[in-house]
């Protein structure tokens, strides 16, 4: 037996395309019961007829239209009209009638071309129905069949709000949708900034130093054993990062606790570096790690290249609510080394910490290099 609480979950998932061909159904079986002849919607002050063939085809015109009404509402709305129209001068007043209603309503929820039009013929089409039951001479008042065709024009305006309603939330799940698919492309394309511009730059630092060692073999190996070492790294981070795009992994991103090696790997391609690391990263630092690690990268990135050979200092602080990141240049290095750089990598981090909650500054030193400066709260997710 079917549980009570189940009722609204069976019905969400009996689609629409089935749900109104037994609307249609029972409202055709329901017209036929003779206890309910001449209990349905009376409309022109027709006096009540007995059921005849003519009636049995008035509910069908009003009752089976609706299985297809989802793919055509305006026909599906006309031969409805049509049906009711005949119920109501011919007085049977049958139940089928509640299938007007259903059938504007849908029409108003679902027509996307020429409302207005149909707007108009169905209106001018009650019109003509209105001086018919007048001719016949009815006598159901005027102010009686103003407040009915009232009532439609109601029903009408609740099925196109249901239309506007249904397309701003499909407009605002396309706009999430590509809201998302472009913040997840320009955070792909962050990290592969971060990672292969500060590997291919170390590569091409260390290769460039390779030229002028060819009378030193001992010193030649030792660069191209960095320079491998780097390519190594380069591919490691790779697939860190492409396993960001399977669901069931991690962030993909190096933590803070690998800053010792990027320090390291920045000495072997030539830059002097002075690392200083205070306290211990948090349990629960959120993104603020990663964070730190791409800042850090992205700095001696720039350092490689623009700064190439100056003293580089690297400060970072680990603190309980958050961690503070700071490097900067002497200036006193040999600028014709500058590989170029599109300016995208300071920005996005400037979008990474801003994200967070934490402040970012980067600019020139009086000495002629540059700094970048960054507080990144801890815990936060980004």
């Amino acid at each position: 037996m079917i549980h009570l609480r189940r009722i609204p979950e069976l019905w969400r998932r009996f689609n629409g395309v089935a749900r109104y061909p037994l609307i249609g159904l029972l409202l055709f079986a329901a017209s036929l019961v003779p206890a309910f002849e001449s209990h349905g919607t009376q409309f022109g002050g027709m006096p009540d007829r007995p059921f005849d063939a003519l009636a049995i085809v008035a509910v069908a015109l009003q009752c089976l239209p609706l299985a297809v009404c989802r793919r055509w509402p305006v026909a599906c709305l006309a031969l409805v009209s049509l049906g009711f129209a005949v119920d109501q001068l011919r007085g049977y007043h049958s139940v089928a009638g509640t299938a007007l209603a259903i059938a504007l309503l849908n029409a108003g929820s679902r027509s996307e071309r020429h409302r207005r039009a149909t707007v108009l013929v169905f209106s001018v089409a009650f019109v003509a129905l209105t001086l018919v039951f007048v001719m016949l001479g009815a006598g159901e008042p005027l102010s009686e069949l103003a407040t009915f065709y009232v009532a439609l024009a109601l029903v009408w305006g609740i099925g196109a709000w249901l239309r506007s309603t249904r397309a701003a939330e499909a407009e605002r799940r396309r706009r999430v949708a590509h809201d998302t698919r472009a913040a997840e492309r320009t955070r792909i394309a962050r990290e592969l900034h971060d990672v292969v511009t500060h590997h291919v730059t170390a590569m091409v630092v260390q290769s460039e130093a390779a030229r002028y060692l060819a009378t030193k073999p001992e010193r030649l190996d030792e660069t191209l054993t960095v320079v491998t070492d780097t390519g190594r790294r380069a591919l490691t981070e790779l697939r860190h990062l492409l396993d960001v795009l399977n669901p069931d992994h991690g962030s993909g991103t190096p933590a803070a606790d690998g800053l010792r090696t990027l320090v390291e790997q920045t000495r072997q391609a030539g830059q002097p570096v002075e690392f200083t690391e205070e306290g211990k990263p948090a349990p629960s630092t959120g993104s603020a790690g990663p964070v730190a690690y791409r800042v850090v990268q992205e700095a001696l990135t720039n350092a490689l290249k623009y700064a190439h050979g100056s003293r580089t200092s690297v400060q970072v602080h680990h603190g309980e609510r958050e961690v503070t990141v700071e490097v900067s240049t002497d200036g006193s290095g040999d600028r014709d080394v500058s590989l170029g750089g599109s300016g995208r990598g300071l920005a996005g981090l400037r979008e990474r910490v801003d994200v967070l909650g934490g402040d970012f500054s980067a600019g020139q030193t009086t000495g002629g290099g540059f700094y970048v400066r960054a507080r990144i709260p801890a815990g936060s997710s980004s």
